[in-house]
């Protein structure tokens, strides 16, 4: 079990420290909650908040890291995009660490919550099926702004081609060594499942990224979530990310959908801030500003707007929810 807690030790920037106490809005029965949350608190005796709103809510869980100070948390990228939205201040916080995981944040995210939380910023990987893998420690290694980090302690990493062979500077998928002590033993009652999630010695997460010359992980997308347009692969977190930085924007999500000429081609479902209007000019503005910082496949050809995106409990998009509307 000490095993994982040396990645805890690195991206809560060497958790514990002298009055530490930790809050995060993960659900109890996701393995972040247990695992990243429960378990490494109750084993170091550190304080954790528990909130009985199952409802991730921005102005609540400022108030409740204020009211409780809370140091150490971890906050998915949608969560910190809801904080962002209501414009409100960070005075008050003694926040030491915030960890996200579960999406990728993207540079403007990161500046933002660094800037607001005034403290580090560390990003997390990791799956049920071996949690705590990559992640970032600002204290001991630069952070690449956009990057999810290194192979935390124990953990190797690389990214496999179609062919299964490692690559650099090339998407494809993000394995690690099936090896590492953290490493799940089987799906309950599921072989066929078991035999595909592993491929020779390396466990695969079903996640596209790339890996630099540098050893810093890139995280592209979900598998499922590439939107294939004109022989173009691309991954919605860019996307979601760039929308999510202009001025108007609360909240992002991008998908594919069916387009007769390039088999699909991406689009967006936004969340306005308080005081824009939801119309075809907002519509064409947002393109716009798309168009001059990505390629052209990537500027949505559809824009749709919400007054709220599906979320998991812990603030994270389901965009499986928007594909089954769409």
């Amino acid at each position: 079990m000490t095993s994982i807690f040396t990645a805890f030790e690195a991206v809560y920037d060497f958790y514990p420290q002298p009055n530490d106490v930790i809050w995060s809005p993960a659900d109890w029965a996701w393995i972040a909650g247990i695992m990243d949350i429960l378990v490494p608190a109750w084993w170091y005796g550190v304080p954790v908040v528990s909130d009985a709103d199952t409802v991730f809510n921005p102005e609540r869980a400022l108030w409740l890291m204020r009211t409780h100070q809370v140091t150490i948390t971890l906050l998915p990228a949608t969560a910190l995009r809801m904080i962002r939205a209501t414009g409100l201040s960070g005075e008050g916080l003694v926040m030491r660490a915030v960890c996200s995981g579960g999406e990728a944040v993207g540079a403007d995210l990161l500046n933002w919550t660094t800037s607001f939380f005034d403290c580090i910023v560390n990003e997390g990987f990791g799956q049920t099926e071996l949690n705590a893998c990559i992640g970032n420690c600002s204290s001991v290694f630069p952070v690449k702004p956009g990057a999810l980090g290194k192979g935390l302690p124990g953990t190797i990493v690389a990214i496999l081609d179609e062919d299964g062979e490692p690559v650099v500077d090339q998407v494809g998928e993000i394995a690690i060594d099936r090896h590492h002590i953290n490493t799940m033993v089987e799906y309950w009652r599921n072989p066929e499942a078991t035999k595909d999630k592993f491929l020779g010695d390396w466990l695969l997460t079903g996640d596209l990224g790339l890996v630099d010359a540098d050893g810093y992980v890139w995280f592209q997308s979900r598998k499922d979530d590439v939107i294939n347009s004109a022989g173009y692969r691309i991954g919605p977190g860019e996307i979601e990310a760039s929308l999510g930085s202009h001025e108007a924007v609360a909240m992002a999500a991008v998908i594919g959908v069916p387009d007769e000429r390039r088999g699909q081609v991406p689009k967006a479902f936004v969340v306005l801030k308080p005081g824009y209007e939801p119309d075809d000019e907002m519509a064409d503005t947002l393109r716009q500003y798309i168009r001059t910082r990505l390629a052209a496949h990537e500027v949505p050809r559809q824009i749709e707007f919400l007054d709220d995106l599906p979320k998991t409990t812990t603030g994270k998009i389901m965009r499986r929810a928007l594909r089954t509307d769409t």
